[in-house]
């Protein structure tokens, strides 16, 4: 396969920002099926709450990787990387443009420059931060990420205690900050890949995005999103205790899901976990567009 010859097109860009749609109509421009590169829209029991493509969106152009793992499955960004690699070879067979969408930027980082340049995991004080999750809480952990680097405090998900600690894990084992570890960033080398990449981000005026982002979280609630975080309720407990972090199943704190979860359990009603999803989600948003301020090979697009 010449570089040449074959193309990957990302499009990429913060939460409600209008993804699927553009990247609809460029596939069906182009004459390309749609690979998803959301880390949340994977799973087969996520459906409202991730905004996965309408039944008439995925009938439009043949989309994959949408709903095909279950978040029980132990599941990561380096398989992610090479599950849509040898997705991509077979496409690129009858194709020679792949349009790719999501907003997954470790996901995404791992498809275009490979992420296996990690240093191994040191299980000795992977255990023992996990001991301080246990005994002190994930705030003790953010805190001391905020010290050692503020890039990935900046930019990861500090309510997933299991990017905490891997972003702590890293720094701590290697001297060096794991925002310098992404591959193409700080000196690192891009593995280079059989096909060209181009990426496409998408973007709006902040208010307008955040007006978008409060308006499709009501629209969510309004098509069952409750009624869809209750059905997986029993998913929280492990032996009958119901595990506070998480760390077994690390999805269940996908935002949207995390703040029903505790309307459930009684920390708030139910209007005030709908306000803090929205502001939580427009907190996601700021880190994605944090997250690839960096990339100088993003083309933007103001919508």
């Amino acid at each position: 396969m010449k570089s040449s010859s074959k193309k990957l097109t990302v499009v990429l860009g913060p939460t409600a920002v209008g993804k699927t749609a553009y990247a609809i109509r460029l596939a069906k421009e182009i004459g390309s099926p749609i690979v998803n590169c959301d880390s949340r829209q994977i799973y087969k029991e996520f459906k409202i709450g991730t905004a996965v493509p309408s039944d008439e969106e995925l009938a439009e152009v043949r989309h994959y990787l949408v709903r095909t793992h279950s978040i029980s499955e132990h599941y990561t960004a380096g398989m992610f990387e090479l599950e849509a690699l040898a997705l991509l070879d077979e496409l690129f067979k009858t194709h020679d443009r792949i349009v790719m969408c999501g907003g997954s930027g470790l996901y995404i980082d791992a498809l275009c420059n490979g992420l296996d340049d990690f240093p191994k995991a040191d299980l000795q004080l992977r255990d023992s931060l996990s001991e301080r999750l246990k005994n002190e809480g994930l705030e003790s952990l953010v805190l001391q990420l905020k010290e050692i680097d503020p890039e990935s405090f900046d930019s990861i998900d500090l309510t997933n205690p299991q990017r905490v600690i891997r972003a702590l894990e890293v720094t701590l084992q290697t001297g060096r900050k794991y925002s310098d570890w992404k591959t193409g960033d700080g000196g690192m080398p891009v593995k280079r890949r059989r096909f060209e990449i181009e990426k496409i981000g998408l973007n709006m005026d902040r208010d307008r995005l955040y007006n978008r982002i409060n308006q499709r979280v009501d629209m969510m609630m309004e098509a069952g999103l409750l009624d869809e975080v209750r059905s997986l309720d029993h998913l929280r407990y492990v032996n009958g205790e119901l595990k506070s972090d998480l760390l077994h199943m690390p999805a269940l704190r996908t935002v949207g899901y995390r703040e029903l979860f505790d309307y459930i359990d009684g920390k708030y009603d139910l209007a005030t976990a709908v306000d803090l999803i929205k502001r939580n989600t427009r907190h996601y948003a700021k880190r994605q567009l944090t997250w690839w301020r960096r990339n100088k090979s993003i083309k933007w697009i103001c919508l």
